[in-house]
């Protein structure tokens, strides 16, 4: 087991995580949609397909019991060292459809997404989320490596990230998402629980 596989909570979970077939993308959209109660053709199911039609998706994962029933992504970013641009990764989305949530789906689909990751020659994994959630799976808050927000749009404690093997020190500065975010405007609060992070932080 890896150091990164070490830092996520261990847990029980009988359905297979494999690499999505082209064939499952509307059963991928489906699950999104139903993660994020949105129809097929809301903004996160749009924003999917932007990235994949950018040709800036890097990872799809599907969890699958007599179906699809999760899915995660990792598109292509960057980090704007001093020295270099640094090839990392966005995680987005996290889905689970809403009746098997809270049974370690999400929590399998994040370790091997970040195994897969690590074996990519990434340096890390960037992320907008709960900190409850992710700080127990592998993450820690972006801004404490001295990683720069996107946008202001994410809130500071929301900015996680993984580090993963070839990560090094000095590999910090601003993290920039590919254009299909921006086309797309899904950065920052489009999602409402992400808002609700901002909230709690700041009470």
């Amino acid at each position: 087991m890896s150091a990164v596989e070490r830092r996520i909570t261990p847990t029980v979970v009988v359905v297979e995580v494999r690499s999505a077939q082209p064939s499952e993308q509307a059963a991928i959209e489906a699950v999104v949609a139903a993660a994020f109660e949105e129809d097929v053709n809301g903004p996160v199911v749009s924003m999917v397909r932007a990235l994949d039609a950018a040709g800036v998706t890097r990872l799809s994962l599907v969890a699958y019991d007599d179906g699809v029933v999760g899915h995660v992504q990792l598109s292509r970013a960057w980090i704007d060292a001093r020295s270099r641009l640094v090839d990392a990764l966005m995680l987005t989305p996290l889905s689970v459809v809403p009746e098997r949530q809270r049974r370690g789906i999400g929590v399998h689909l994040l370790r091997e997404s970040l195994h897969r990751a690590d074996e990519s020659g990434a340096a890390a994994v960037f992320l907008e989320g709960d900190p409850n959630y992710y700080g127990t799976r592998g993450f820690v808050s972006a801004t404490s490596l001295d990683f720069l927000r996107p946008s202001r749009r994410i809130p500071d404690a929301g900015f996680q990230v993984a580090t993963l093997s070839r990560y090094e020190r000095w590999m910090n500065g601003q993290v920039v998402y590919p254009q299909a975010m921006w086309e797309t405007d899904s950065v920052g609060l489009r999602d409402p629980r992400l808002a609700s992070v901002e909230e709690r932080m700041d009470s």
